[in-house]
């Protein structure tokens, strides 16, 4: 006899829905399994089989045949094994057919017949019900990531012997209640922006760069309070949406950081690897073509801390993502894209040292200076819009114990200013400033005879790219919102132009 079971594949964010067919005839007692499988699943005959004898289900020697289709399709992971042992139990006539139309099926199983949790079911759920199944059977520990997506029944199963009792039995099986997904509250940040003492131009750079998403380069010397700004944007971003932190969770799920206690975002994510995290770390990739950080701050930071330091190949790498704000990763199998819209943050020191201009303190020359700067190419820093030098804090600051404005109230300004964003761009397929194209930018940010005046100064002066110029007008863009302004004025051109000063 032959069944079929449905299951899925991941690949990238995506799920494919995966027939899991198997055939019990007479003949040798062989298992084979087929349809294009890494190593992992031709192993999966070996967990099959040993925990379906472990679950006290006995079957007879049969030559059984188990093909996973569309055999055009790689499959890998370990999710394989639980739909395969129901196919099989299926194929003995052990399990109704009709109970499994319309169901997906995943889920790793142990030699004792446990069913272990996997990563990527928010994906295969999102799938199943996009393809119209009415259940889809996970484990038991990924049974609250599944219930996040409505219109569709999470059954979360712990093992093998479990299921067969419920089908055996005739019972129900047993359906989750969808979860109600309670998003971040800014409350519960344990950092605040009123901590930060003094740096008043700091506080206004990142302020600018989070309401339009604007990448930033914090410079100063050590202890100025790069890393302090850096770590407390988080806690001034407007609060995840729903689809914002659905979105962010598959990739999270993918990447398998998702457990019973976190099975969805909630809050922005803050990503800062160490400076000597390879490519692979960074922008993805590997056996598996896993999401780098550069996906994991998807709708949230990167942070890369003393950006110098970082080797000059991985930095380059986040040219592509910088520009396209997505990353597209081939294999010989398949082709990968994973979002990465990020806002990259950056910190670095003004020389090796750190205390340059200060020449009663910094030591360095002006040759290794330069050098020290040139480990950032031209074409990175025509992709970050605003640059900021955060001076040391004065002693009086340091006394007031950090009585600037708080999170709460610049989240807030923050927040309308994106409405006014997400109002304007209601046609276009963006939703920040920093997001304009050419196009988009001679739409949204016309200069009046005066700004342009100035702007032909600078673009002399400053020696900028085109990509430098249309960086500078969408600063302009996000300072004229922040102060109600329809028309990009003077004021606005002229602080946007100083923010680029650095280069």
């Amino acid at each position: 006899m032959v069944s079929v079971v449905f299951s899925a594949a991941v690949g990238g964010i995506e799920a494919q829905i995966i027939n899991v067919e198997a055939d019990v005839s007479d003949g040798l007692p062989v298992f084979n399994m087929v349809g294009y499988l890494s190593s992992e699943v031709k192993e999966a005959k070996d967990r099959v089989r040993t925990s379906i004898k472990n679950s006290g289900i006995s079957l007879k020697p049969k030559h059984i045949t188990v093909n996973l289709s569309p055999a055009n399709l790689r499959k890998t992971g370990t999710g394989f094994d639980l739909p395969v042992a129901v196919s099989i139990l299926a194929a003995y006539e052990l399990i109704p057919q009709d109970i499994l139309d319309g169901s997906v099926v995943v889920g790793e199983l142990s030699l004792e017949g446990r069913i272990k949790r996997i990563s990527g079911i928010l994906p295969i759920v999102l799938a199943a019900r996009d393809k119209g199944f009415k259940r889809v059977i996970v484990p038991r520990e990924n049974v609250l990531e599944g219930a996040v997506v409505s219109d569709i029944e999470i059954v979360g199963i712990s093992s093998l012997g479990e299921l067969m009792s419920l089908i055996m039995n005739g019972e129900e099986l047993p359906v989750t209640d969808p979860v109600k997904v309670v998003l971040d509250d800014e409350k519960i940040y344990a950092e605040d922006f009123s901590e930060v003492s003094g740096q008043l131009l700091a506080r206004r750079a990142v302020e600018i760069a989070v309401s339009g998403m604007h990448n930033i380069i914090l410079s100063g010397p050590p202890g100025a309070g790069k890393t302090m700004l850096a770590k407390r944007i988080p806690t001034i971003m407007p609060m995840l949406s729903f689809d914002e932190s659905v979105e962010l969770s598959r990739i999270y799920s993918i990447a398998g950081l998702l457990d019973e206690d976190r099975y969805i975002l909630t809050r922005r994510p803050f990503c800062a690897p160490h400076h000597t995290a390879t490519i692979p770390s960074l922008i993805g990739g590997g056996a598996k073509a896993t999401p780098g950080a550069v996906s994991l701050s998807h709708n949230g930071v990167l942070f890369l801390d003393e950006l110098p330091e970082f080797g000059r190949e991985t930095i380059e790498s986040l040219r592509q993502p910088l520009e396209d704000r997505k990353v597209n990763i081939s294999r010989m199998n398949a082709s990968y894209t994973y979002p990465a819209g990020f806002m990259l943050v950056a910190s670095m020191n003004p020389c090796p040292c750190g205390f340059y201009p200060d020449r009663t303190k910094c030591t360095c020359s002006p040759m290794s200076i330069e050098r020290y700067k040139h480990r950032i190419s031209r074409p990175i820093l025509d992709r970050i819009d605003i640059f900021v030098n955060v001076e040391k804090t004065d002693f009086k600051d340091i006394c007031d114990g950090g009585s600037g404005e708080g999170s709460c109230s610049i989240r807030k300004r923050i927040e309308t200013v994106r409405q006014l964003q997400l109002k304007r761009y209601a046609t276009e397929k963006i939703r920040f400033n920093s997001q304009l194209t050419g196009g988009m930018v001679d739409k949204y940010c016309v200069l009046n005879e005066k700004c342009r005046k100035i702007m032909e100064k600078a673009y002399d002066a400053l020696q900028l790219s085109a990509r430098g110029y249309h960086r500078i007008l969408k600063v302009a863009r996000t300072i004229a919102d922040m102060g109600g302004f329809e028309s990009i004025m003077e004021e606005h051109l002229r602080e946007a132009i100083g923010y680029r000063g650095f280069m």
